[in-house]
């Protein structure tokens, strides 16, 4: 298995679990209080970019995922 791919993968994995710690969480504090959760909003801005972000970084750490594992199997 080639080290880059790894790295790769190590790399995608961290800057996945950032952005998905980045992004603002729903109700928040208001929700103790009798805020009401379900108010729909749009992303925006920021939140956005961090939301496709995270799409993006993941499907980046799947197909790392399959090719190690392609590149992994003992052959015949």
């Amino acid at each position: 298995m080639p080290t880059f791919l790894s790295v790769a993968q190590i790399l995608v994995s961290i800057a996945f679990i950032l952005t998905i710690l980045f992004q603002l969480h729903g109700g928040g504090i208001g929700g103790i209080f009798g805020q009401a959760d379900s108010v729909y909003r749009t992303r925006r801005g920021m939140e956005r970019t961090l939301f496709k972000l995270t799409i993006i970084l993941c499907v980046t750490f799947v197909i790392f995922a399959i090719l190690i594992a392609n590149l992994a199997k003992p052959s015949p």
